[in-house]
C-alpha cells in the first residue's frame, strides 16, 4: 500500500476556529497524525458554528477530518504537563492564541524547545509575534482590512465589502503549512537538526497577495481603488449578464483572444479597428467594449454563451453557486466532491487539494467527537 505524503509526521494542533485548524486539516489530509487539543466540555467553538445538525456543525466534519481529538484544559497543571510530555514525540505544533498566552502557561516555544530541540512551532496570529500591534486581538476580517484586501473589494460608489468566506484565515493557514514544511526540510537537511518558529500573521498573509499595489504607489502615487467586477488596466475582463439572468466571467484581454471574441459576436469592425489592437489601447475604451459584449451576452442564455466562448478559445465561465458545484461533472471527475460517512450519515464535503500522483491525500474519517482519543493519549499515570 502506497504511503501518504506526510505519513510519520506528528502534528499537535492547539488552535481553534479557523486559521490554525485549517492548517491542521491540510496536514491531516496528506497523512500526518494530527492530534487536536480541545478545551474541556465545549471543545473548539467551530463545533457549533453555522449550520448545526444533531448538536454538531456541518463545517466541523470538514475542518477536523482525519484528526484525533484530546480534551484537556491547557490552563491547568495537568494540561501543561500533558503538553510537555507529548511534545517529546511531536514534529510540529500549530497554535493561534494571542501572542504571549502559551508563555503565560509555561508552554511557549522556548519552553518546549528545551524538551524537544527538533520541534517546529507554527504561530498564527493577527499581527505577528512582535511589533506594536502584536498583543491586539486579530481575526481574519481585521487582517483582510489591514492587509489591503477590504479596501479593494466592492464597487467604487459603495462601502468596502468582504469576500463571502474566511479568506484571511485560510490563506494564513496555508502559509502556516508552507512555512512548517520549509522548516521540516531545513531541519532534516542540516546537521544540527534544529527546529524553529514559523511566525504567520493574518494581515501579512493577505498583504503578500496584493500584486503591484506597493510599487505602483511608490513610483506613481497610484492608490488602487475598488472597481467592482472589472480589473482596471486589463480590458476586457468583466462579468456580464445573460438572457436567463445568470452571469458569465469573460477574460478576453489577450490581443488575439479579443479579436476572436469580436469576430464571434459579429463585430468584425471592432476586431479590425486599430484603436483596439492592444490592451493599452483598449483600456481607454473599456466602458464602450463592455457595453458591446454585454449586449451580446444578454441575447443568449448562460450555457450557450459559455459553450460558444469555450469552443472559440475565449476564457469564460459561469459564476457558480454551491448547487452548480455539486452538479458539475468536472468537479465529480476530479473527485472534488466526496461523500464521507459521519455520525449523521453520508455527508458531502470538498475534495483534497493539491493532487499528488504517487502519494495523494485521503479522507479517512470526518471530524471526531470531543475527546474521542483521550484514552490513547491521556495516560494520566505518565503525565
Amino acid at each position: 500500500m502506497q504511503k501518504s505524503a506526510l505519513e510519520g509526521l506528528r502534528v499537535l494542533e492547539l488552535g481553534s476556529l479557523i486559521a490554525g485548524p485549517f492548517a491542521g486539516r491540510i496536514f491531516a489530509d496528506f497523512g500526518a497524525e494530527v492530534i487536536k487539543v480541545e478545551n474541556e466540555k465545549d471543545g473548539d467553538p467551530l463545533r457549533v458554528w453555522r449550520e448545526v445538525e444533531e448538536g454538531t456543525s456541518l463545517w466541523w466534519y470538514v475542518q477536523s477530518r482525519n484528526k484525533k481529538s484530546v480534551e484537556i484544559n491547557l490552563k491547568s497543571e495537568l494540561g501543561q504537563r500533558f503538553i510537555k510530555e507529548i511534545v517529546k514525540g511531536i514534529d510540529i505544533i500549530i497554535e493561534n492564541f494571542r501572542p504571549g498566552k502559551l508563555e503565560e502557561w509555561g508552554i511557549g516555544y522556548e519552553d518546549l524547545k528545551k524538551i524537544n530541540p527538533k520541534l517546529i512551532m507554527v504561530r498564527i496570529s493577527g499581527f505577528g509575534q512582535d511589533g506594536p500591534k502584536s498583543k491586539y486581538p486579530g481575526f481574519g476580517s481585521i487582517g483582510e482590512a489591514m492587509g489591503g484586501l477590504r479596501y479593494l473589494t466592492g464597487y467604487p460608489d459603495r462601502p468596502p465589502t468582504r469576500v463571502g468566506l474566511s479568506i484571511g484565515d485560510s490563506i494564513a493557514g496555508l502559509y502556516g503549512v508552507i512555512g512548517a514544511l520549509m522548516a521540516v526540510y531545513y531541519r532534516d537537511n542540516n546537521s544540527d537538526f534544529e527546529g524553529q518558529c514559523v511566525d504567520v500573521s493574518l494581515y501579512e498573509s493577505i498583504f503578500s497577495l496584493t500584486e503591484s499595489l506597493v510599487p505602483e504607489y511608490d513610483r506613481k502615487q497610484v492608490i488602487r481603488e475598488r472597481s467592482g467586477s472589472t480589473l482596471p488596466g486589463i480590458t476586457p475582463s468583466n462579468t456580464y449578464e445573460c438572457k436567463d439572468n445568470q452571469y458569465v466571467v469573460i477574460g478576453a484581454n489577450g490581443d488575439s483572444i479579443f479579436k476572436r471574441l469580436m469576430l464571434l459576436i459579429g463585430r468584425e469592425d471592432i476586431a479590425n479597428d486599430e484603436r483596439f489592437t492592444t490592451n493599452a489601447l483598449r483600456n481607454s475604451h473599456a466602458e464602450y467594449l463592455d457595453g458591446v459584449i454585454a449586449e451580446w451576452t444578454k441575447s443568449k442564455d448562460i450555457d450557450s454563451v459559455v459553450d460558444l466562448l469555450n469552443e472559440n478559445g475565449i476564457p469564460a465561465g459561469k459564476i457558480y453557486s454551491v448547487k452548480d458545484i455539486i452538479e458539475d461533472s468536472h468537479y465529480k471527475e476530479r473527485e472534488m466532491i466526496l461523500d464521507i460517512e459521519t455520525p449523521i450519515g453520508p455527508l458531502k464535503m470538498p475534495g483534497i487539494v493539491p493532487k499528488l500522483s504517487i502519494s495523494p491525500g485521503k479522507v479517512k474519517w470526518a471530524g471526531p467527537e470531543l475527546g474521542a482519543n483521550n484514552s490513547e493519549f491521556l495516560k494520566l499515570d505518565k503525565v
